[in-house]
C-alpha cells in the first residue's frame, strides 16, 4: 500500500508539471485598449427614447397653529388622522404612504429695541405619497384637502420600471456613435473595422419634474388635473473605433 501510495503521488507530480507546461506553451494575452495598427476614433454619443411616466410622488401635509405647544400638536395629529384615512380610503396602498416631516416651532412677535415674543406655536405634520394610477392623483389630492391637508408639493412625476426604456436608449446610444464614426471615417478616406471599446458613462431614466408647491386653504371648484406628458430616458457612451 506504501509503494501505491509513492506512485500516485508520482503520477499527480507530473500531471501538474505537465499542465504548468502546458500552460507555459499557451501565454494569455490581453489586447490593449490602443491597437497597435490602424487609427483609433474615440465618439461620445447619447441615446435616448421617451416613456409616459406612471408615478406620481406628491407630499401632503397638515399646518397646524395654536396658542400652545399641545393644542398645536393635538390639531395638527387629528388632522394628519384624517388625512391617512382618506388615502386609505382612496385605495393608496400602506406601502405607498411614508412620513416625510414632522415639526413643531413657537412663533414670535418682533418689537423694535424689545426681545422676541413668543406668540404661539405652529405644528407640520407631512406624508410622501406615491400615485400608481397618475390620472387619479389629483382627484386625491382634493380629496385630502377637504380632510384637512393645506400643504401640497409636487407632483413628481417618474418611470416606475425604466429598464426596458434605458436599453433602448443604449441601442440607441450605439446606433449614433456608429454612424458618427462612419461619417468622420469617409471624411478622412478610411472606414470603420470595429470597436475597441464601449464606455457607458452615465444615465437618466426620466428623472422627476422638479416639485410645484400648491397651497390651498380649501376646496376649489374644479378638481386638480394631473397631466403626465413624456419624459426623456437616456444614456451617454464613449465608443473607441479602430479605422483603417
Amino acid at each position: 500500500m506504501i509503494k501505491i501510495a509513492m506512485l500516485a503521488a508520482a503520477s499527480l507530480a507530473a500531471t501538474a508539471a505537465g499542465a504548468t507546461a502546458a500552460n507555459a506553451q499557451t501565454p494569455v494575452t490581453v489586447e490593449p485598449m490602443i491597437p497597435a495598427a490602424g487609427t483609433v476614433l474615440d465618439v461620445s454619443a447619447e441615446g435616448r427614447t421617451t416613456r409616459v411616466p406612471d408615478v406620481a410622488t406628491i407630499r401632503a401635509g397638515v399646518v397646524s397653529q395654536a396658542a400652545t405647544a399641545a393644542a398645536a400638536l393635538s390639531d395638527n395629529a387629528q388632522r394628519m388622522n384624517r388625512v391617512l384615512a382618506a388615502l386609505k380610503k382612496a385605495g393608496v396602498a400602506p406601502r405607498d404612504i411614508a412620513t416625510a416631516s414632522v415639526g413643531l416651532s413657537p412663533q414670535y412677535r418682533y418689537a423694535e429695541n424689545q426681545p422676541p415674543v413668543i406668540t404661539g406655536y405652529q405644528a407640520t405634520n407631512s406624508v410622501s405619497v406615491r400615485f400608481r394610477d397618475v390620472a387619479k392623483s389629483g382627484v386625491i389630492l382634493d380629496a385630502l384637502v377637504g380632510e384637512g391637508a393645506n400643504q401640497i408639493d409636487g407632483p413628481n412625476l417618474s418611470i416606475d420600471q425604466p429598464d426596458t426604456a434605458l436599453d433602448e436608449a443604449r441601442a440607441d446610444a450605439v446606433k449614433r456613435a456608429r454612424a458618427r464614426a462612419e461619417l468622420y471615417a469617409r471624411a478622412a478616406g478610411m472606414r470603420v473595422t470595429r470597436i475597441v471599446s464601449i464606455t457607458e458613462n452615465g444615465e437618466n431614466a426620466g428623472s422627476p419634474n422638479p416639485p410645484m408647491l400648491m397651497a390651498r386653504a380649501s376646496m376649489a371648484k374644479d378638481s386638480t388635473q394631473i397631466v403626465a406628458g413624456e419624459k426623456d430616458v437616456t444614456v451617454s457612451i464613449s465608443v473607441r473605433f479602430l479605422l483603417n
